[in-house]
C-alpha cells in the first residue's frame, strides 16, 4: 500500500521537547520533497510528554537507542515514521502495550547530532494513522498502519462561522495579554479549515497528553472544533480572573495609602484645633501603668522597646491592637505583688480538720511541709501530687492548704489538654494568640505566689500540637522555674514563690520524667465509719442549706445513714452520697412545698421510701462450696473491688482458654499458675497427664470491664487447682497476691481498699502475701479487728487454707505453717487444727 500527499502547509515551529536520553551519532540530513510515498509497515516512534498532530512541524530530541534506530531507518529509508504517544509518561522503555494505537504519520525534515549523544529531529506531520499490528525486534519497534482519512467537511453553518471567529479572537486576547506568543496568530491568520485550524490550535496550546491524545481520536472537524472553543474559553476566563484579582489588590493598596494620607491630614487638623487625641491618651495612660509596676529588668527592657514601637505606630495597623495587647499582659502580671504567708500549725491542724475527717497521714505529711517552711525563708519546696481515687478530698485539701498559708487559690484543671501552647503559651505571630494557662493563672489570681492546683495531671494528651507534659516539666522543677518562659510574653517569669499541687487518680499514666519531679502522697478511699461520720458532720449540713432547709432541723438517725452509705453507694469517695443526700433533700423540700408537710426525722425506712428501691444490697458469700470458684481482690482508680475467678475443665487437648478482656499480665499470671500445677501435679494430687487430657477455661466476670495486674496470681492457681481436683473453696476466703513459677508469693498493692471491699462483700478472711504485713497498719483499727489475715509465701499454704476435703501431699504449708494476724491476736494452723496465742 502505498499514499501520497502534497506538504503544502507553511511550516510551523512547536516547542522542543526532550523525548528521552541517549548516547548515539546520525549525520544531519535535509530534504523537502513535493511528493512523499508511505509504506505500509513504518518504523514507530514513542513520544513521551507529546502529542503529534497532522500538518504540523514538531521539533524533538531523541536520545533512546531504540528511538534513534527508528529515526535512522526512517532516514536512509522512506523518510517518514509514525509517531505514538506513552499512555504512561513515566514508562522509560515503553512496550507495545504501553503504546497508543492512533497517531501520525510524520516525515523526517531534519536531522542534527548533539555533543550530548542525542539526536535532534525536526518532523512534519502528515496525516492520521492507527497502528493495526506491531512488530518487533531487537533494533526498533514497526507497525503496519491503516491510515485514517479525516472526515468530510460539510458546508459551515452560520454557528460554525461564529465559533471560528469567537476562537480567534478569544487566541487574539491571550496573545495581547502575553499569555500566547504572537507566532500563534501568524500560524492561523490564513486557516478556513475547521479540522485543520483546530489540529494546528490543539498543537500550539499546552494541554495534558491524554486529553490531547483524545482530541487527536476525534474524527470529526466540528467537534473537535467545539472542544478547543470550550478549552480556549475556559483558559480566558481563568487568566481574566487572575488579571481582575490582581487589579483589585492594586486597587486596594492605592486605597490604603490614600486612606492613610487623609487619616494624617486630620490628625493635623485635630492638632490644630486643640482637639483630644484619645488614642495618645490611652498611650499615657499605658505607659504610666508600665513605669508604676516593678518589673525584673529584662521585662522591663522588652516593655520600653515595644512601647517605643507603638508610639511610632498609627492606630489603625493591624499590629497596633496586636502590640497594646501584649503590652496590657505585660502590666497584668503580678510580678511584684505577693501575699505573706501566715504560719500557724495550730491554726493550719484547725483548719484541715474543719475542712476533712480522717487522712491523717495527709495532714500530717502537710503540717510537716508548713513547719519546713515556717523555718526555712526560701520558698522552693517539694511538689506535693495527692493521688487517690475519685471524691477522696485531694482538691479540696489544696484549698485548705491556701486557706491556712493565706494565699491566693487557683485550680487549673488539666484533663484533655493536649496542646503544648495551653501550658507555654502562643506566640504573638499567631493570630489570636493568648499567653498560657500559668501566666493567666497568675493574673487571675492577683500573686506571684499562690496555691496553685494542676487538677487530674494523669489526664493530660498528647498529639501533633506537642505534649503539655514535656512543658510541665520546667515548671514543676523548683530549680528551674525561676525563669519560666511563656512563648507569648518572651521574658522569664519567677514561679519559684508558686506552692504546685497536684491531683491525679493514677501515676501510671504520669510519664516517668514528671513524675520524678513530684513527690506522691497515696489518699486511699474511706471507710465505712469515715463515710458515716463525712456524711453527718459534713454532708448533710452542707445539702439542707443548700437546699433551704437549715431551719426545719432534720435530723438523720444513724441507721438511716449507714444504711445510705451502704445500700446507695459503693465508691472510694463520697461524691455520689452527697449527691443521694441532695436527692433526699430535694425529696423533702417538694414535700413541703407540694403539701406543706414537714419531714423533720429520717429513719433507714424513711430513705427507701423517699430514694426508691436501694441500689446496692450485700453480697454474701455462697450458701454452698464450690469448685474452681474463688473470690480475689482487685484495685481500681475508684477504690478496692471484689473479682471472683471460675474455673472448669472438660476433655480435651489440654487447650488454655481465658476469657474476661483480660490483660496481657494478667494472662501471663494464669499461664504461670497453669505451668505451676504441671510442675507440681503429684505433689498437688492432680493426674500428671491433665494437661494433655483436658482443655481448661478460666473466666473473670464482668466480661465488659477490662482488667489487668499481677495480683490475681494466686486466685487463678487456686481456681485451676481446685477445679482439676474437684476440691472445694472455702466460702468466707478472699485473697490477693502475685505468683511465680516456683510457686512463690509476692507482695501486691493497695492492701487497704481490697480489704475494705472485702468488708463491704461480707468476707472476713483474706489471703494476703507475708511481704504485705507491713501494710495491715495502713487499715483504720476498727476495719483491721473486724479481718482475719493470713500472710503466706508459697501458693502451696494458700491451697491448704482455701482448699476444702483431702490436704495435699509433701505440702510445705504443713511444714511452715500458716499464720494468721487478726488485730493482736496469731492464729497457727497445722493439718486443720488451730492454736491460738495472744
Amino acid at each position: 500500500m502505498a499514499t501520497k500527499r502534497k506538504d503544502a502547509k507553511k511550516k510551523q515551529k512547536r516547542p522542543k521537547r526532550d523525548l528521552a536520553a541517549s548516547r548515539t551519532s546520525v549525520e544531519a540530513h535535509s530534504s523537502d520533497p513535493d511528493m512523499i510515498t508511505i509504506p505500509e509497515v513504518l518504523a514507530v516512534l514513542p513520544a513521551r510528554d507529546l502529542v503529534a498532530f497532522p500538518s504540523v512541524m514538531m521539533s524533538l530530541y531523541v536520545g533512546r537507542p531504540a528511538s534513534v534506530r527508528a529515526v535512522e531507518a526512517a532516514v536512509n529509508g522512506p523518510r517518514v515514521l509514525l509517531v505514538l504517544s506513552q499512555r504512561n509518561q513515566q514508562v522509560e522503555d515503553p512496550a507495545v502495550s504501553d503504546l497508543c494505537t492512533v497517531g501520525v504519520v510524520a516525515q523526517v525534515m531534519r536531522t542534527l547530532a548533539l555533543p550530548d549523544g542525542r539526536i535532534k529531529v525536526l518532523l512534519q506531520g502528515i496525516m492520521r494513522a492507527r497502528a493495526a499490528d506491531f512488530k518487533e525486534d531487537d533494533r526498533y519497534l514497526q507497525a503496519r498502519i491503516e491510515p485514517i482519512a479525516p472526515d468530510a467537511v460539510r458546508k459551515l453553518r452560520k454557528q460554525d462561522e461564529e465559533m471560528i471567529a469567537r476562537i480567534r479572537g478569544n487566541i487574539q486576547v491571550l496573545v495581547q495579554h502575553e499569555h500566547l506568543p504572537e507566532e500563534m496568530l501568524l500560524v492561523t491568520e490564513e486557516l478556513n479549515d475547521p479540522g485543520l485550524f483546530a489540529d494546528v490550535v490543539l498543537a500550539h496550546y499546552r494541554i495534558e497528553p491524554a486529553y490531547a491524545q483524545s482530541l487527536l481520536e476525534e474524527l470529526d472537524p466540528l467537534k473537535r472544533l467545539k472542544l478547543l472553543d470550550s478549552l480556549i474559553a475556559d483558559d480566558l476566563n481563568q487568566f481574566m480572573l487572575g488579571e481582575r484579582i490582581r487589579d483589585k489588590t492594586r486597587d486596594e493598596l492605592n486605597k490604603g495609602q490614600r486612606d492613610y494620607y487623609l487619616r494624617e491630614q486630620i490628625k493635623q487638623i485635630q492638632r490644630e484645633l486643640g482637639e483630644a487625641d484619645v488614642a495618645g491618651e490611652d498611650l499615657v495612660s499605658l505607659k504610666a501603668n508600665l513605669e508604676k509596676i516593678k518589673m525584673p529588668a529584662q521585662a522591663k527592657a522588652e516593655a520600653d522597646k515595644q512601647l517605643k514601637r507603638l508610639e511610632r505606630m498609627s492606630t489603625e495597623s493591624s499590629d497596633y491592637a496586636l502590640l497594646r495587647t501584649y503590652l496590657e499582659w505585660l502590666c497584668d502580671v503580678p510580678w511584684n505583688e505577693r501575699t505573706t504567708d501566715q504560719i500557724d500549725l495550730k491554726g493550719a491542724r484547725k483548719i484541715l480538720e474543719e475542712d476533712h475527717f480522717g487522712l491523717e497521714k495527709v495532714k500530717q505529711r502537710v503540717l510537716e511541709y508548713l513547719s519546713v517552711r515556717k523555718l526555712r525563708k526560701d520558698p522552693r519546696g517539694p511538689i506535693l501530687c495527692f493521688v487517690g481515687p475519685p471524691g477522696v478530698g485531694k482538691t479540696s485539701l489544696g484549698k485548705s492548704i491556701a486557706r491556712a498559708l493565706g494565699r491566693k487559690f487557683f485550680r487549673m484543671s488539666l484533663g484533655g489538654v493536649r496542646d503544648e501552647a495551653e501550658i507555654r503559651g502562643h506566640r504573638r505571630t499567631y493570630v489570636g494568640a493568648l499567653p498560657g494557662r500559668i501566666v493567666q493563672g497568675l493574673k487571675q489570681s492577683g500573686a506571684i505566689n499562690p496555691v496553685f492546683v494542676l487538677d487530674e495531671l494523669d489526664k493530660l494528651g498528647a498529639d501533633f500540637r506537642g505534649d503539655p507534659s514535656a512543658a510541665l516539666l520546667e515548671v514543676l522543677d523548683p530549680h528551674q522555674n525561676q525563669d519560666f518562659r511563656d512563648h507569648y510574653l518572651g521574658v522569664g517569669v519567677d514561679l519559684s514563690e508558686v506552692l504546685f499541687i497536684a491531683t491525679a487518680n493514677t501515676t501510671d499514666t504520669i510519664p516517668d520524667a514528671l513524675l520524678d519531679r513530684l513527690e506522691v502522697i497515696q489518699i486511699a478511699g474511706y471507710t465505712t465509719e469515715e463515710k458515716l461520720s463525712i456524711c453527718q458532720r459534713f454532708l448533710i449540713p452542707r445539702q439542707l442549706k443548700e437546699h433551704g432547709l437549715e431551719n426545719f432541723r432534720v435530723k438523720f438517725d444513724r441507721e438511716a445513714t449507714l444504711f445510705l452509705v451502704e445500700r446507695y453507694t459503693r465508691e472510694a469517695g463520697v461524691r455520689n452520697l452527697e449527691r443521694e443526700v441532695g436527692a433526699l433533700c430535694r425529696k423533702i423540700a417538694h414535700e413541703f412545698t407540694e403539701s406543706n408537710k414537714r419531714i423533720t426525722h429520717i429513719t433507714s425506712a424513711g430513705v427507701q421510701k423517699l430514694l426508691g428501691p436501694t441500689k446496692f444490697d450485700p453480697d454474701e458469700p455462697e450458701r454452698e462450696e464450690s469448685v474452681g470458684l474463688v473470690r480475689g481482690l482487685a484495685w481500681t482508680i475508684h477504690g478496692g473491688e471484689m473479682m471472683p475467678i471460675e474455673a472448669s475443665i472438660a476433655k480435651g487437648t489440654g487447650q488454655l482458654n481465658l476469657t474476661g478482656q483480660l490483660g496481657d499480665v494478667m494472662q501471663e499470671s494464669a499461664q504461670a499458675a497453669m505451668f505451676y500445677a504441671r510442675a507440681n501435679a503429684t505433689k498437688l494430687g492432680l493426674d500428671p497427664e491433665f494437661h494433655s487430657k483436658h482443655d481448661i477455661h478460666i473466666h473473670v466476670p464482668s466480661g465488659a470491664t477490662p482488667k489487668d495486674g499481677p495480683s490475681a496470681g494466686i486466685t487463678i492457681a487456686t481456681a485451676l487447682v481446685s477445679a482439676l481436683s474437684q476440691r472445694k473453696v472455702s466460702r468466707h476466703i478472699a485473697m490477693t497476691g502475685e505468683i511465680t513459677l516456683r510457686g512463690n508469693v509476692l507482695a501486691v498493692g493497695g492492701l487497704k481498699e481490697k480489704a475494705l471491699a472485702a468488708l463491704r462483700h461480707g468476707v472476713r478472711t483474706i489471703i494476703i502475701p507475708h511481704e504485705n504485713l507491713k501494710d495491715v497498719d495502713e487499715i483504720p483499727k476498727e476495719q483491721r479487728e473486724r479481718i482475719t489475715f493470713m500472710p503466706v509465701r508459697h501458693v502451696s499454704e494458700v491451697l491448704e487454707i482455701a482448699l476444702r476435703g483431702k490436704p495435699i501431699v509433701n505440702s510445705p504449708a504443713i511444714k511452715i505453717g500458716a499464720v494468721a494476724q487478726k488485730g493482736k491476736v496469731l492464729i497457727k494452723r497445722r493439718r486443720g487444727k488451730a492454736s491460738v496465742s495472744v
